[in-house]
């Protein structure tokens, strides 16, 4: 899949890309072998070709709203979502343990794994298919993102209004975890002041949080719909 995405690239890196820390530590490999150093050149990459596409698609937007939608757009929960849609989450190599625990399936596994490979194909000189890539694949949520921007962002917005109200913070609690073990639907109540404000269904634990905040902030009138 990657190869009908990117082309070709240099095999060592995208093998390296591919490789969860995990793996190395229980195989008693170098830290070198995994990919943790290409993901932080790829988080670089990604930003920048985002905020590339985001100032020609938008104009006449300010710094502040280009700023807005990019920070969504390199998100874990977009960036895990792309993954799995180009099926990444297949070609991570993890350690037992990491398999065991579910971590083929963990949103920032995969997220970190996508800016990894981003960084090994650019380093491969594949500069306009990464550019493609990210057109096709993250660029079209932007408009979404931009016009229902509370919705990915209520956690942090719920979380400013209680701090802001009586210095305290909501709690997130999983209700349940239903489904088979390869498509988990998690249940995510927020609870304040002792009480649920906020209940709601994810693919993620991250993704039920999310969702369970805007339940709550349209509970407590903070945004609308």
């Amino acid at each position: 899949m990657l190869k009908e995405i990117f082309g070709e690239g240099e095999e060592q890196l995208i093998k390296i890309a591919l490789t969860h820390p995990s793996y190395t530590k229980e195989n008693n490999l170098p830290d070198l072998e995994n990919y943790e150093r290409l993901e932080f050149f790829g988080d670089s990459v990604l930003k920048l070709f985002t905020s590339k596409l985001l100032y020609e698609t938008y104009p006449n937007a300010a710094e502040g709203e280009l700023s807005k939608i990019r920070s969504i757009l390199v998100s874990d929960a977009i960036l895990g979502e792309v993954a799995i849609k180009i099926g990444l989450d297949k070609l991570i190599i993890l350690g037992p343990s990491e398999e065991k625990q579910g971590g083929r399936k963990r949103e920032s596994n995969i997220a970190c794994s996508l800016e990894a490979v981003l960084g090994a194909y650019y380093l491969s000189g594949k500069r306009d298919e990464i550019e493609s890539f990210i057109r096709k694949y993250i660029l079209t949520y932007a408009e979404d993102v931009d016009k229902h921007f509370e919705k990915y962002n209520a956690k942090d917005i719920l979380q400013q209004y209680t701090q802001g109200y009586n210095k305290t913070r909501p709690e997130y609690n999983v209700v349940s975890v239903t489904g088979p073990a390869h498509k988990p639907v998690f249940n995510v109540e927020v609870l304040w002041e002792n009480k649920v404000i906020g209940n709601a269904c994810g693919k993620s634990k991250k993704e039920a949080e999310q969702m369970s905040a805007y339940e709550a902030c349209k509970f407590l009138n903070i945004i609308e719909e």
